[in-house]
């Protein structure tokens, strides 16, 4: 019976991950949450994991009691999420949001642990720090991410050396065709209203602004070892077709499914297996087209400047995220504007140092002042 652990079970991914995990009869060895102690002490109950961790140590206080009568171990704050990505299991699906997710990455890599990241913050801030830990284990990642799920599954059995490109889709989402002026007034429950996926707030708003793509393009460099030059971006507002690759003699392979994520999340779990359980299948007739064209860089501006920031390397790729999940935490709020979003991840780009060496501390600290950056801009 494999083993799973997973971070962020609360969360979207988490809790379809589970899903998969009951459908498929593996083992749940450690989950890890946020605040939501109501749903996390229905998950421990459930799956009887011999450890939770929960980030927020208050509401590890509150599970503790709670599962007082059970064997499970509660283990608290940023300490009891890395001890439980080390918990021994056969694979360890990081589905934390946000930077949050890049410590836990690097404690189960150390511990040998096999990682299936649906965390894409994690390279996008720690890519170097990562692939370097990788190299030192002779491990490698296997991606979660609807799309670099569809680019691993595409390069399957093709020769090293023979990708020339990748192309990576994206849904356009919600305010796809519309044009500055008609966003200036957007509220956040437009943004969460995608056209084909259900997700998290904060990733549902990274699709409305693209900065999702953008922070999808920074994670498939770090994990199929391009250069952002190699990636082409195609909005596909049927996302039906998750991402493709073009090789060296003009094929194009591509990975095609329903918008469902417990399909890469089962892919990923249960590789190098196939799963002979199908939550939904794909009926071609039914779709009847597939169409792929440009993105408007000129309106949703977090894609070019998520470009720009991994040309430039270093803390750039870092500070661009730490801006914009600030900067959506406020927009969510309704402290700022939809275009803000943009304007503050901009500035944070273009306020980043240049460092000659990337080290975690030097990430996290960029992280931060791009978070007060936006804070003192609002």
């Amino acid at each position: 019976m494999k083993t799973i652990t997973i971070l962020g079970s609360t969360g979207s991914i988490g809790t379809q991950a589970l899903e998969v995990v009951q459908k498929e009869g593996y083992r749940v060895t450690a989950l890890a949450g946020g605040k939501n102690i109501d749903l996390l002490e229905k998950q421990a109950r459930q799956f009887q994991p011999e450890l939770v961790a929960v980030a927020d140590p208050a509401a590890a206080k509150d599970l503790k009691l709670r599962l007082a009568d059970t064997a499970v171990k509660v283990l608290p704050g940023e300490e009891g999420v890395c001890a439980a990505a080390e918990a021994p299991c056969d694979t360890v699906l990081n589905a934390v949001v946000g930077i949050a997710g890049l410590k836990p990455t690097l404690a189960a890599i150390q511990a040998g642990r096999q990682v299936a990241l649906a965390n894409k913050e994690t390279l996008v801030t720690g890519g170097e720090l990562v692939n370097r830990a990788l190299a030192e284990k002779k491990m490698r990642l296997l991606p979660v991410d609807s799309e670099h799920s569809a680019i691993f599954q595409s390069l399957q059995g093709v020769p090293d050396g023979s990708l020339r490109k990748i192309l990576l889709t994206a849904s356009g989402g919600p305010f796809y065709g519309k044009k500055t002026a008609e966003l200036t007034r957007v509220t956040a429950k437009e943004a969460l209203t995608h056209p084909n996926w259900s997700m998290g707030a904060k990733i549902t708003v990274d699709s409305a602004t693209l900065m999702n793509k953008g922070l999808e393009v920074i994670e498939a460099v770090h994990l199929f070892h391009v250069s952002a030059d190699q990636i082409e971006v195609l909005v596909h507002r049927q996302s039906i077709l998750h991402s493709a690759v073009e090789l060296s003699d003009g094929a194009v392979i591509a990975q095609l499914g329903t918008p469902d994520m417990r399909l890469p999340i089962a892919y990923a779990l249960s590789y190098p297996a196939r799963s002979g359980n199908a939550f939904e299948r794909l009926s071609l007739t039914d779709i009847g087209s597939l169409t792929f064209e440009k993105p408007d860089t000129e309106t949703f501006r977090c894609l070019p400047l998520c470009l720009e920031a991994i040309r430039r390397g270093g803390i750039a790729p870092a500070a661009v995220n730490g801006a914009n999940e600030e900067a959506v935490a406020l927009f969510l709020a309704g402290k700022i504007r939809f275009l803000q979003i943009a304007e503050l991840v901009e500035k944070a780009l273009f306020a980043a140092e240049t460092v000659s060496t990337v080290t975690l501390p030097a990430i996290l600290e960029a992280d931060r002042q791009a978070r007060r950056l936006v804070r003192e801009a609002v």
